[in-house]
């Protein structure tokens, strides 16, 4: 029988042979543009009222053609299904100049970075061998290769994800497809979350093994976070059904809750494609900016008053290119999240990994990498397997964030992002293999906790 290296190390093998295949067979679809149906929620639209026409949204329903669906925060935001006949386009389109409307947008569809047949990703999924079906171990999850290569080990012996300041945890919420509550990676390591998809409070994963190839998405990027942060928290928030799909309004609301009940850090291991304009990413930017600085961002809006401050981190997609994957490629637009992208077991850049182009006017939105290759964590029914993508990325970087916090509890998100940023290893070269430049960071977990001036001088390596 092979040994779990030698297993390790075959399923590696194949997973690059068909990378390189599937790139070759979907380059041209992948860089197309996305469909409109599949990225939005049919007849339906994001609004919100400027401050002094509150009570103007009766009018304002009944000259578009719109039906309240619900609504959240204070002033709210408000889900409204279009009953007319009219395209999300049309009626955002006439409500242009509409001076009593404050923001106005799609409904956007969101996804597991992983899921498959979507044009702008290569699906990085189960389908290729990357899952439970594998079969490993509680020995193999706690003794894989990703904690040496960022220097965990170390970092835990400074801290392990508990405040020096008041001795409690830090919380680290994670909006995906829920988790099995009852697995053993998560004992006595939860708080209590919910379910937006159906609505109550149980976020367990639904599904079955094998037919829902999202099944254990979540519970995978749960155990990642509980690996990397063993003394933290961890609320499970499903916003993504069986199928792997939401939507912004569940996302918005979700990231409410998460500040509403302490969270510290946010992982989204989620993506939408970017076919639209800047503009019409004001729901999930202003939500971020007031994560990073508790500070409201348009007079008349409030968030929760508890002027919570959280950490954001999104895994950069799985496209195996440049182009812009959100709720991640937000960084260039200013905003402060943390885009990550993936790296192999050898230190390299993930053959399936979206990365930027280096010195693109200043949208260079993806400063981390960490690893995403073949990560092995929890899934459902108490069982462990293997995984690779962005989504595996992401909560590592959101573990090393909240180890971060907890030892410097008075650190501000934008404080946390530069001590990774500054702390890691730069990747700041030309990347031959798709012939651009980049200029990242791979996050070390133990410079990250610890400092910088204690491991020295920053360096500068090639990844290649």
């Amino acid at each position: 029988m092979k040994s779990i290296i030698e297993n390790i190390y075959l399923e590696s093998a194949f997973l690059l042979i068909f990378t390189l295949f599937f790139c070759t067979v979907v380059s041209g679809q992948k860089n197309a543009s996305p469909n409109n149906n599949l990225s939005r929620v049919p007849n339906e639209i994001i609004i919100e009222l400027n401050p002094l026409n509150q009570n103007d949204l009766p009018a304002i329903a009944a000259q578009y053609g719109l039906t309240l669906l619900e609504q959240v925060g204070t002033p709210p935001t408000y889900r409204m299904q279009i009953t007319n006949g009219q395209t999300p386009e049309q009626v955002l389109a006439a409500m242009q100049n509409d001076t009593r409307i404050l923001t106005k947008e799609f409904n956007r569809k969101l996804y597991q970075v992983e899921q498959e047949d979507l044009p702008w990703t290569i699906g990085q999924t189960w389908s290729i061998g990357q899952t439970w079906s594998i079969g490993r171990s509680r020995k193999g999850y706690e003794s894989q290769w990703f904690p040496g290569m960022i220097r965990l080990k170390e970092a835990h012996q400074i801290n392990r994800g508990t405040r020096v300041d008041n001795g409690q945890p830090v919380v680290v919420a994670v909006l995906d497809t829920g988790i099995d509550l009852n697995h053993p990676a998560f004992a006595n390591r939860l708080v209590p979350g919910y379910d937006f998809v159906d609505n109550d409070d149980n976020p367990s994963e639904v599904g079955i093994a094998r037919q829902n190839p999202s099944f254990g998405h979540g519970t995978h990027v749960a155990g990642i976070i509980a690996l990397t942060a063993p003394e933290a928290k961890i609320m499970p928030l499903r916003v993504l059904d069986r199928n792997g799909e939401g939507e912004l309004w569940k996302v918005q609301t979700a990231i409410l809750w998460a500040l509403n009940n302490g969270a510290d850090v946010i992982n989204m291991s989620m993506s939408f494609p970017g076919d639209v304009l800047p503009q019409d990413h004001k729901v999930l930017k202003r939500l971020i900016d007031y994560c990073d600085d508790g500070t409201e961002i348009e007079i008349g809006k409030t968030y929760p008053t508890n002027n919570k401050r959280c950490i954001i981190v999104a895994g950069s997609g799985n496209g195996g290119d440049a182009a812009k994957i959100y709720p991640a490629a937000l960084k260039a637009e200013s905003v402060e999240i943390m885009a990550v992208a993936a790296t192999t077991r050898y230190d390299r850049l993930a053959a399936f990994s979206t990365i930027n182009v280096a010195g693109s006017g200043g949208n260079e939105w993806v400063r981390f990498v960490a690893p995403g290759e073949s990560i092995i964590s929890a899934m459902p029914g108490g069982s462990y397997g293997a995984w690779s993508g962005t989504s595996m990325s992401s909560p590592i970087v959101a573990g090393i964030a909240a180890l971060v916090k907890a030892k410097n509890p008075a650190m501000t998100p934008h404080q946390i992002f530069e001590q990774l940023e500054n702390t890691g290893i730069s990747w700041r070269c030309t990347l031959s293999s798709r012939n651009y430049d980049i200029d990242t960071t791979r996050v070390d977990a133990f410079c990250a906790v610890n400092n910088t001036l204690a491991c020295g001088p920053r360096r500068t390596v090639c990844p290649e």
